[in-house]
């Protein structure tokens, strides 16, 4: 994974081009979003395997160990502790 990625902003931007679904629809394989769906929960699995590595959920220690912005990191956190996948 690249240094400084931020699925918060990945998903800012999947949802707008969601939002247009005309245009997305006219240039874009239905597989993209399949893919980037099992991208994100392949993600999630690795937060949720650090965290329990490493006993905290601490942002700066996600994106550093994971190559995430930490704006990205917080976003997972959050997002796991939400369902119930993180304590």
């Amino acid at each position: 994974m690249g240094a400084g990625v931020d699925p918060t902003q990945m998903c800012r931007r999947l949802v707008d081009k969601v939002g247009r679904w005309e245009q997305l629809f006219a240039v874009a394989d239905p597989n993209l979003l399949v893919l980037f769906e099992d991208w994100l929960e392949a993600l999630e699995e690795e937060v949720i395997t650090l965290v329990k590595e490493q006993g905290s959920a601490d942002p700066d220690q996600v994106s550093g160990k994971l190559g995430l912005s930490p704006a990205g990191a917080s976003f997972l956190l959050g997002k796991l502790k939400q369902e119930g996948r993180l304590a």
